[in-house]
């Protein structure tokens, strides 16, 4: 046996046992989970910083692929080269993240599952956020450094990110014995949280729910259980329950068509194949025998797939069954763990925040002790020259007078005079007092000539100045965290200014789905929406008993059948339905439901303009008219549609809706501006048109001028107003025509 050769006597299973761990702990904190601080895996960290280290801006031209994964393999990650190219593709993909990291070119995949080229065809770079927000600053020591696997390199040990990557991007990971798994959040959101933490740093998880209202998945869809945000917050685990977009289209022949625009976030790639099979299925198996046929028409505008109908079908039981029985309505399970101070950690939304705000302060902090230490420096070397300036004759003949650099410079920083020649003793004795520092000195003896011009000594003092401010900038900056926390937020801002896009999912809190609704027995109701937008139904006998009470308590009163649906008008052009079953039927004093939580109203946002049965507005013509004057009359059939929302008319830029009547034969109009123009029409004269027109002018504005109010009136009717005091009896004011500017009253 060789002398250098040892035998160790242990027990196997103790071996394996700390083995294995040893093993464990590498998947999980350098390979499958993300650091809490950049939100990025050691594969994607390497690659991003491999792609600035090789000059692939977002400004200069796309670099091969296959090029960047042999150079981030051969000097940062030592595994195979798929794993950091598939790595590259997730970063591209802006169907999987929130706010991709690289600029793709070729094919990077699609939604539906189908791989990315091979890298020797793929071209990348980085984006502009990428480089401004995940990259910069790299030169300023913000973050530690550390040898690579065969110590020829260093690289970065965190990425100096100054924004929540783990929450904009997500994260998912299986590592050995855990998993994490983070959905997406909005750029704008998450920005606003981490201003309102820095502001606040005792806020809840409740009070940040404000500002980052749940997931924002890259694909939409609907987030169902906003109720249960709370929880998975605060805990960091939980289910989030997600349902594709559905809208309902009419087709031909009268026959309906179910329309997914938006899938649920984990239907994306071989989910779509998977759900259309799962379609069929439902067919095959007789579960449904209104589905006619089904088709994916999606594109690179965007999913849609069809699903067609048979005439007199139930769109919406199907929805249920396709939510019951597909992943179109599916549930993200949400575990947020992440490496924290090396070791892995599961977290709610406000302690990821907390840790990102920290470290956050920790860059800023060495970030500008590197910018001040750099400007110290810069200080001493123009003090040094300004100083030279000033003696600049006996400069020039301490260097002449020596024999060698070193003799020069022991003159400068300590005055040693002995072996160099000096025109005079006053000269010598001048020389003995010069005290520059060593970096003065140097700065001194390698200054050129050309800086002795005038413009040029002007130039050194003004640079001084700035200097001088940089430094007191920097001093404050570092002087208290309220300052440090000033320039974080000013910077977060900039970023969300540039970058932030809307929310593309929906947070609500969807109803149950139940398939086998019990037949609901058609009766008249009367529905009742007081002047707060409560609305509810009453018996058409207790409406009766307390008809005075109705009328002059309540906006709206209809009377209608429990089967019907009320369109609600809005100032912004828009028709919401709302179904009547959806409202609370009981006694006459009793409490309504806001209709903003029946339907897609939205009182924060539009006006109520009008408001009609679904089925009464079939057999009327609707009167519209906006405050830029244009005017038209659209039949109450084409509101005879089965989206929540639909648009009612089209509008011009910064146009609104101001009345919508109901049309009758002999009526007037009497349009009404600001700028106290009276026109009275017939309503006969406006044309009929369709709801996605524009209309025509009614009445001829000048400058700012806008309708202000309007009036209808039947023959025989009178409606007096007043006007600066004196009454003004409408049905004196002379007929007009149509596109013309009225008489000026008042």
């Amino acid at each position: 046996m060789n002398e250098t050769e040892q035998i160790i006597r242990t027990e196997y299973s103790e071996l394996m046992q700390k083995s294995y761990i040893d093993y464990a702990m590498s998947v999980i904190i350098a390979r499958a989970l993300p650091d809490v601080r950049d939100g990025l895996k050691p594969v994607q960290r390497r690659t991003l910083y491999d792609m600035y280290e090789l000059g692939i801006r977002y400004d200069k031209p796309y670099r091969k692929c296959a090029r960047i994964v042999g150079d981030t393999m051969g000097k940062y990650h030592p595994h195979g080269d798929s794993s950091i190219y598939d790595a590259l593709v997730v970063m591209a993909q802006d169907f999987k993240k929130g706010m991709p990291l690289v600029d793709g070119h070729g094919n990077f995949g699609s939604i539906e599952g189908d791989g990315a080229a091979a890298m020797r065809y793929t071209e990348a770079r980085l984006k502009k956020i990428t480089q401004e927000a995940y990259l910069s600053d790299l030169d300023k020591d913000v973050v530690d450094f550390g040898p690579n696997f065969d110590e020829t390199e260093k690289e970065p040990l965190v990425l100096p990110v100054k924004v929540p990557n783990i929450l904009i991007n997500g994260a998912e990971g299986i590592a050995v014995g855990m998993a994490t798994s983070i959905p997406p959040h909005n750029f704008g959101e998450v920005i606003e949280g981490v201003k309102a933490y820095m502001k606040n740093p005792d806020i809840n998880t409740e009070q940040m729910l404000e500002y980052i209202k749940g997931p924002d998945f890259p694909t939409g869809g609907i987030v169902v259980n906003k109720d249960d945000l709370l929880s998975v917050y605060s805990t960091g685990t939980g289910k989030i329950k997600i349902r594709g977009r559905v809208e309902i289209e009419k087709g031909k022949g009268g026959k309906e068509k179910i329309v997914i625009t938006e899938i649920p976030y984990t239907m994306i790639g071989l989910g779509i194949g998977k759900f259309l099979n799962d379609v069929y299925h439902l067919v095959e198996t007789k579960k449904t025998t209104d589905i006619v046929d089904i088709s994916n028409q999606s594109s690179k505008e965007g999913i849609r797939i069809v699903i067609e109908l048979k005439r007199g079908a139930d769109a919406e039981r199907i929805c249920n069954l396709l939510y019951k029985k597909t992943r179109l309505e599916d549930t993200f399970g949400v575990n947020m763990l992440a490496v924290a101070d090396g070791k892995p950690e599961t977290m709610g939304l406000v302690p990821m925040i907390r840790h990102h705000v920290n470290f956050q302060y920790e860059i800023a902090t060495r970030k500008y002790k590197t910018l001040l230490q750099k400007e110290l420096e810069k200080k001493e070397i123009q003090e040094g020259l300004i100083k030279a300036c000033d003696v600049i004759d006996l400069i020039i003949e301490i260097l002449r007078g020596s024999k060698n650099i070193k003799e020069a410079k022991a003159c400068l920083v300590e005055g040693t005079t002995g072996n160099i020649k000096f025109k005079s003793e006053k000269s010598k004795k001048q020389a003995a007092q010069l005290r520059f520092t060593e970096r003065q000195a140097t700065a001194i003896l390698e200054m050129r000539l050309y800086k002795l011009i005038g413009l040029e000594i002007e130039a050194l003092m003004k640079d001084h100045e700035t200097t001088l401010k940089n430094i007191e900038k920097y001093e404050t900056i570092l002087g208290s965290r309220a300052a440090m926390a000033k320039v974080i937020i000013k910077e977060l801002d900039a970023f969300k200014k540039e970058y932030a896009i809307p929310r593309k999912t929906t947070i609500e809190n969807g109803k149950e789905i139940i398939l086998e609704e019990p037949k609901m027995e058609e009766m008249e109701v009367v529905f009742l929406m007081d002047r707060f937008g409560y609305a509810r139904t009453i018996d058409v006998t207790a409406y009766e008993r307390n008809k005075e009470a109705a009328d002059s308590e309540n906006r709206c009163v209809i009377v209608c059948k429990n089967t019907d649906k009320i369109g609600i008008f809005t100032n912004l052009g828009q028709m919401h339905l709302l179904k009547v079953a959806d409202l609370p039927y009981g006694k006459f004093r009793d409490k309504g439901q806001p209709i903003d939580n029946v339907s897609n109203y939205n009182s924060s946002e539009e006006n109520l303009i009008f408001v009609a049965s679904l089925m009464q507005m079939k057999e009327q013509k609707l009167l519209f008219v906006t405050k830029s004057g244009m005017l038209k009359i659209v039949s109450g059939a084409e509101f005879d549609v089965a989206k929540r929302t639909t648009a009612a008319t089209k509008l011009g830029d910064g146009d609104e809706v101001i009345q919508i009547g109901v049309y009758e034969e002999g009526l007037h109009l009497v349009l009404q501006s600001k700028k106290s123009m009276f026109l009275r029409l017939e309503a006969s004269c406006i044309p009929e048109k369709k709801k996605g027109a524009i209309g025509v002018r009614g009445m001829k504005l000048s400058g700012d001028d806008e309708i202000s109010e309007t009036y209808l009136m039947m023959p025989g009717e009178n409606i007096k107003i007043m006007l600066k005091d004196k009454e003004l009896e409408l049905n004196r004011l002379r007929i007009g025509s149509r596109d013309t500017k009225g008489v000026k009253r008042g």
